[in-house]
């Protein structure tokens, strides 16, 4: 019994060995995605933008030191985008050749997926100056809920419940100013100033 257990032992480490040399996943190693280098040559090409942005954008007041200057920070973290990132491309580029296995074109696929949240909130911000913040966010949420399938009278409810609450949170709570809708042009004078000032 004991040699039988033994065996098996045995027989699962050389499996797990054989995996390790043949190139697969193991559990010390995460597979490397091809749209990786994407996204990092994207990263540093952005970096090289903002780099040659410098000039023109920051301010520099004659007399203060370099650390007291208003435009240091940002030449600070610039900067770090530049050499961080040329340090990310090569080791990216050296993982691309060495053990790359999935095709970028599922997942860059994967990637612009989520661009469709990005203008569901862009069409979010677009309607709040005409219907309003309180009625923008509850369409925006209950919306949202829709779209990932969910159906249920609940969960449709939690949706609004949301909503109202990050309306009453940010608008009565933190006090952001918020302008009203064009909508709410169309209510009583009372009605009119109660949105505006708490929802």
């Amino acid at each position: 019994m004991s040699n039988a257990k033994n065996s098996t032992v045995d027989s699962t480490v050389d499996s797990t060995v054989e995996n390790t040399h043949d190139g697969a996943a193991s559990p010390t190693r995460t597979r490397h995605h091809r749209a990786e280098l994407l996204f990092c040559i994207a990263a540093w090409a952005i970096a090289v933008f903002l780099a040659s942005q410098l000039g023109s954008q920051l301010s520099w007041q004659s007399g203060q030191p370099l650390v007291k200057q208003p435009g240091f920070f940002s030449l600070v973290a610039i900067v770090g985008m530049l050499l961080f990132g040329v340090v990310e491309l090569f080791f990216c580029w050296r993982r691309q050749v060495l053990r790359s296995d999935e095709s970028i074109v599922r997942e860059v696929g994967l990637w612009l997926r989520s661009v469709e949240y990005a203008i569901w909130f862009m069409l979010y911000v677009l309607t709040v100056p005409y219907a309003g913040y309180i009625l923008s966010t509850l369409a925006l949420c209950l919306s949202l809920t829709l779209r990932l399938g969910y159906r249920s009278k609940p969960m449709l409810m939690y949706a609004l419940l949301v909503g109202l609450a990050t309306v009453v949170v940010f608008k009565s709570v933190l006090s952001v100013k918020i302008p009203g809708g064009a909508v709410y042009e169309l209510l009583p004078d009372a009605l009119r100033n109660f949105l505006v000032l708490y929802l």
